[in-house]
């Protein structure tokens, strides 16, 4: 189940660190000119897509909003939070304010996807309408607060900006907070969580929100010609692989523990993390692999990983059957996990949010999947 009514009553009544805050001219990534490596052939991340009309400019919501920094992990980990805050907006029937992703540099939610199919699970609008047409009137400077979610007794001061991303993200909406007092949250229009108000791994009752959130047609087009060129209407496999440092270290301090990262996705209570699952040796991945392309009469393997692709490895395995290997390291990972989401099978790090985001998209759209250290 998502968040049940008693959480929701929990989570309400928890004494806040309430922070004032001022606004000034809000432009949204004013710099064109100060783009890093994150644009170049897929454009520009940080430019929403879509300009709003007069006649589709939002009435304020008398319910209220809720707002947040996706300012914890990478990517899917962000994703995860977002789905996890629309249920808990859900709950509280507040809209939700979609915030930028935190890729370097704060990324438009519509950059990537479309907001209409989130609304038909429930009332959103991205940050970009919400600061412009609705917050200079209803939510102007002087009269903004963001809520430190503390137990009563704490004496920590609450700093919305305190680190990074959190000082960068709010930076860049040009949004300060300057003052501080002890308050309940009720009776205010709009609660700014200094982290997302839900829990990781995300609630498996949540998963299927992925549903709604779908890339938008300028995004996938981008994917669907690799998917073209590269596979040329044929099958494939894709294989996601986490072989970094810094997966080595994650993997080390979860095996053999429940619950660990995304893994709850592959794990039954009281089922542990395994090495194969987490980290598989090399031929283990070749021979997972080649069973998963046999059994699914595919042309061809994708790889997408953070650090080794085996791309030599697998395409010495995969050459006596006639079977390309492909892996194109993009610049965006968005890209990886859009190939990955159209695969004809697909092949997953279980303990991953990378994995969690193709996985809950496949299974949206009734497409196969697996882990490492599970059947094909």
């Amino acid at each position: 189940m998502g968040i049940t009514a008693h959480e929701m009553c929990h989570v309400t009544i928890i004494m806040s660190c309430i922070v004032t805050i001022t606004l000034s001219d809000v432009h949204v990534m004013q710099d064109r000119n100060s783009q890093d490596n994150e644009s170049d052939e897929h454009g520009d991340p940080t430019r929403a897509i879509g300009a709003m009309t007069t006649a589709d400019r939002p009435e304020w919501d008398t319910n209220g909003y809720t707002m947040f920094c996706p300012c914890m992990g990478n990517f899917g980990n962000q994703v995860e939070y977002l789905i996890g805050t629309l249920a808990f907006a859900k709950a509280l029937d507040r809209t939700l304010v979609l915030p930028p992703f935190r890729v370097k540099k704060n990324v438009p939610f519509s950059t990537w996807f479309r907001v209409e199919p989130l609304r038909e699970f429930h009332r959103v609008i991205t940050m970009e309408d919400f600061l412009e047409y609705l917050s200079p009137d209803r939510w102007p400077d002087g009269q903004r607060v963001g809520y430190c979610s503390q137990a009563p007794t704490t004496n920590e001061t609450c700093d919305m900006k305190k680190g990074n991303p959190l000082g960068p993200f709010w930076n860049e909406l040009n949004i300060d907070f300057d003052d501080h007092v002890r308050f309940p949250p009720t009776d205010h229009p709009v609660i700014v969580h200094r982290f997302p108000p839900a829990p990781y791994p995300m609630k498996a009752g949540n998963r299927f929100i992925q549903g709604y959130i779908q890339w938008n047609e300028e995004t996938l087009s981008r994917a669907q010609d690799e998917i073209i060129r590269l596979f040329h209407g044929e099958k494939y496999v894709g294989i996601h692989l986490r072989t970094g440092p810094d997966w080595v270290s994650s993997c080390s301090m979860t095996l053999g523990l429940p619950n660990a990262m995304a893994s709850p996705q592959c794990l039954s209570p009281g089922q542990m993390v395994f090495l194969e699952m987490c980290y598989p040796p090399v031929e283990y991945i070749l021979n997972h692999t080649r069973s998963a392309v046999l059994k699914h009469s595919a042309r061809h393997v994708y790889i997408a990983t953070d650090r080794l692709s085996y791309f030599k490895e697998l395409s010495e395995v995969m050459s006596p059957i006639d079977v390309e290997v492909h892996h194109l390291d993009p610049h965006l990972p968005q890209m990886d996990l859009m190939i990955l989401g159209q695969a004809d099978f697909f092949i997953g790090n279980c303990v991953s949010s990378f994995t969690s985001f193709v996985k809950r998209e496949r299974d949206a759209t009734g497409k196969p999947s697996t882990f490492w250290g599970f059947p094909v």
